[in-house]
């Protein structure tokens, strides 16, 4: 059965040319309605306002998101719809630090970056934070006010950016400056983005980079247990990170590593509500717990569109042939409710036996601190509705307008 037709899009099966504004309230506010449109109009279209054709089915996207004729190197220079190619010096630290980043660049430098973050990151046996993540949530929830609480800055926010503060080894009273810079750093990522946004985006970069030089000049007088003396020293075949790339994996651990985890939680815990009865019941048992996130990250994705570049002519679907240097879009969000991959899309049900997700992406490019992310929603989501099982909302939450990374404004909710 086709859905009808948002009155705020327009597609032409003939063309499957799609006309939508990514900051219309309604879309923003709710993209499944959209998506579940399309998925049985066609999972593939060329949408407008991006400029490049974009996929949402749950194959397509795991297959392009795998496929090695695609990557996130711009290849050449070539102009492209985030202004790559165009007069960007006025973006030069925030360049600077993008060259460097094993999320933007492509074998052989990206197998040498990752291996060596890899090593470092694993050493740190990701398992062994659990106990210091219940220690951190609940010392989290004592300090709610009795009433309410907006959980957004109160529990999602501070849990994961105190966690890689603790982990990188810079200081935790950092945290609001860490979160402000990171903000204005992904801000970039945005459709409709100004030169406003870039001033302040380089000017984030700049002052984040010098941040951490300074650290990573202290750990290698004085080393520590620390993941950036981790990295300092990770070494393979005689080779080490450069200070740019070391500062490079800094800032995208930091970024990553609570960017998507807040949106994450604040979407989970809307979820969840969203279910009524006793939350305690998906976190019965460590597997249902670990089921639950599963479906957390599926149901309601905190990153909704990722995109690659084509490095040679490609058919990327039937009928769709990509030039080389043009973009593509991969729809998470979109894919993860796709009819044809899920019984009950559009239900809730962390006992699905097609349990799957796109959230983290696939392939070389697969998010490096995935492990992490889920400890920290298991540990944290458990803790929160065992200590408050009667936890409500306080008023109906409301999407930011921000299309690319799926997240509320606020999350207030009764004690």
């Amino acid at each position: 059965m086709t859905e009808l037709k948002p009155p705020y899009l327009a597609f032409d099966p003939a063309t499957r040319r799609l006309r939508l504004d990514p900051h219309e309230p309604a879309f923003f506010q709710n993209p499944y309605e959209a998506y579940a449109f399309l998925h049985g109009a066609s999972n593939a279209f060329f949408w407008e306002e991006f400029g490049f054709w974009c996929f949402g089915g749950f194959d397509d996207v795991n297959r392009l998101l795998r496929d090695r004729r695609f990557g996130r190197q711009n290849p050449a220079g070539i102009p492209d719809s985030r202004g790559i190619g165009q007069d960007r010096t006025h973006l030069s630290a925030f360049d600077g630090i993008e060259a460097n980043s094993m999320l933007e660049l492509e074998p052989p430098v990206h197998t040498r970056l990752r291996t060596l973050v890899n090593r470092a990151f694993v050493s740190r046996q990701v398992e062994r934070l659990r106990p210091r993540v219940e220690a951190l949530a609940n010392e989290l929830i004592d300090r709610f006010e009795p009433g309410g609480v907006d959980l957004l800055p109160a529990f999602a926010a501070p849990l994961p950016i105190t966690i890689i503060a603790e982990m990188l080894g810079v200081p935790v009273d950092m945290g609001p400056q860490l979160l402000d810079w990171s903000h204005r750093m992904v801000a970039m990522y945005m459709h409709g983005r100004t030169r406003g946004t870039e001033d302040t985006a380089n000017r984030a970069a700049r002052d984040f980079s010098d941040f951490l030089r300074g650290y990573v000049a202290e750990r290698r007088k004085r080393p520590g247990e620390d993941l950036l003396s981790l990295l300092i020293a990770a070494q393979e075949d005689g080779q080490k990170l450069s200070e740019d790339e070391l500062v490079s994996s800094a800032i995208l651990l930091l970024n990553a590593g609570h960017e998507a985890t807040v949106h994450q939680t604040g979407n989970a815990v809307r979820s969840i509500l969203a279910q009524g009865g006793d939350p305690r019941r998906f976190f019965a048992s460590p597997e249902a717990t670990a089921a639950t996130v599963e479906e957390c990250l599926r149901f309601d994705a905190p990153l909704h569109m990722f995109t690659r570049y084509a490095y040679q002519e490609v058919e990327a679907g039937p009928g769709i042939i990509v030039q080389p240097g043009e973009t593509i879009g991969l729809l998470l969000g979109m894919a993860n409710r796709d009819p044809t991959a899920f019984a009950e899309p559009l239900a809730f049900r962390p006992d699905r036996a097609d349990q799957k997700n796109v959230s983290f992406g696939a392939g070389i490019h697969f998010c490096i601190g995935a492990p992490l992310a889920r400890l920290e929603l298991q540990v944290s989501l458990k803790t929160l509705f065992e200590r408050l099982p009667r936890l409500q909302m306080a008023e109906q939450p409301r999407f930011r307008d921000t299309y690319h990374f799926h997240g509320l404004e606020t999350l207030a909710v009764r004690i």
